[in-house]
């Protein structure tokens, strides 16, 4: 292209007999120079018509094979009610007359099958599965009350409380009770444990709906306590089953850090998120201020929601999570659809103070912001708590927040500074590289928007 702009200009030059009298823009030969500046711009928004169309074909072939190959995939399995993993509650408080009071929350279907493949009671999977289907909380309850027996036998199997290396011995005070967390049922026990002694300090076990049972992966137990004179909370798992009620407070943070951890590394939504946020981000600034704005809203609405001070159903939180997840990835696609190479210039509209965002910068702080809002209320959601305000607990929903903090600062961490060397050696690679990502991560939401709102 060089070698004949440089031809193009020497044959301009002797027509117009400038040669080395000068400029060629200068004096008698600012015509010729005119219908040489027109056919270079011409030439030059042919090449760039033809470059912009390159792009778009290469977008739309990217996001339609992306969604070929991945589609298959999703619709061999729907997700059933509960997922792939479950949460027991437990709240264990200071019973009557020495005893310990334990109120133990289950899913209502796990609970079922669990307990009657464990018990060998038929009579209890065909009475219990029956009235889930049906959605009937009254047969629900009706069922685990004709099959206490079994319940109660699987339940104290799994679950229990012990004194000075004695095992507590439970009695179960009314029928079971049917209720609803993010709307799955749950079926709600009430447990008084005898205990041999009186102590200043019990151990509390649970192993309830292991990974062995082949119903769910990664149970957690969450536990609050309030007995022996202390309150706390406490997270229990396949790998830590135990707690003390007299454990040192940096333990009980340390559980809820890792569960936050976990939280966001096992849930696949989030990190393809985070991931578009991060491909969409020109600037170190612009994934700093999206990585704060998204952090001080789901911050908001995480504590709010889990202390029971704000409530969303999750039918409507979970199309929304996977909807902003379309949006943001397919915000980058639409500014390379429009801009092509140059979608990660800044626009002229930049600002000129300490963050220095153009307009397209500012709109997308604010989508993030409130897309964060959403995301707040799922965190809540997937951690399940829903009590009255506590700074006890207020204390643990923070450091399981930070968890989710770090893992995600860790994830832009090691992403974005190979994405700005990528950007600034290979530009082009760079568009492309973040392009086929947003394409799958935008595909992959709006798949999961469809499922989550049509309820498959």
């Amino acid at each position: 292209m060089a070698a004949a702009s440089y031809s193009y200009l020497n044959s301009l030059r002797r027509l117009s007999g400038a040669g080395r009298s000068g400029p060629l823009l200068s004096g008698g030969s600012s015509a010729v120079g005119l219908v040489f500046t027109r056919a270079m711009q011409r030439a030059l928004a042919n090449r760039g018509s033809r470059m912009l169309g390159r792009v778009r074909r290469t977008v739309i072939v990217t996001a339609v094979g992306i969604a070929a190959a991945v589609i298959p995939f999703l619709g061999a399995g729907t997700a059933s009610a509960h997922g792939f993993s479950s949460t027991v509650y437990a709240e264990i408080t200071a019973g009557d007359e020495g005893h310990i009071r334990t109120a133990v929350d289950l899913e209502y279907d796990l609970l079922v099958v669990s307990a009657a493949d464990s018990g060998h009671d038929d009579p209890l999977f065909r009475a219990g599965t029956a009235a889930f289907d049906a959605g009937d909380s009254g047969a629900q309850a009706a069922a685990l009350r004709s099959h206490s027996s079994t319940v109660l036998g699987y339940v104290s199997d799994r679950f229990s409380v012990t004194a000075r290396d004695t095992v507590c011995q439970p009695t179960q005070v009314g029928d079971a009770t049917i209720g609803e967390r993010e709307g799955v049922p749950y079926a709600s026990l009430l447990l008084d444990w005898t205990c041999p002694e009186r102590v200043d300090e019990h151990e509390v076990r649970s192993a309830l709906f292991p990974d062995d049972e082949g119903y769910v992966k990664g149970t957690k137990t969450i536990v609050t306590y309030e007995i022996d004179g202390r309150s706390g909370s406490a997270a229990l798992d396949a790998a830590n089953p135990t707690f003390s009620t007299g454990q040192a407070w940096y333990q009980r943070f340390g559980e809820f850090f890792l569960l936050g951890a976990e939280h966001l590394l096992s849930g696949i939504d989030h990190i393809l998120f985070l991931l578009a946020l991060i491909a969409g981000s020109r600037r170190l600034r612009e994934i700093v201020l999206a990585a704060t704005s998204f952090t001080l809203a789901h911050s908001v609405t995480f504590m709010l929601a889990a202390l029971g001070l704000v409530e969303v159903p999750g039918s409507i939180v979970e199309p929304v999570i996977a909807l902003s997840i379309a949006v943001v990835a397919g915000w980058h696609l639409w500014g390379i659809w429009r801009r092509g190479e140059h979608a990660t210039d800044l626009e002229a509209t930049a600002g000129h103070g300490h963050l220095s965002l153009d307009r397209a910068g500012w709109i997308r702080l604010g989508v993030v912001f409130c897309f964060g809002l959403v995301h707040g209320l799922g965190f809540a959601g997937a951690l399940g708590i829903d009590e009255a305000w506590s700074w006890t607990l207020l204390w643990s929903l923070l450091v399981f927040n930070i968890g989710i903090e770090v893992v995600q600062l860790t994830i832009i961490a090691l992403v974005f500074p190979l994405l700005l060397v990528l950007r600034r050696r290979a530009p082009k690679v760079g568009i492309w590289a973040t392009g086929v990502v947003s394409a799958a991560v935008s595909v992959m939401g709006l798949i999961w928007f469809v499922q989550r709102v049509s309820g498959s």
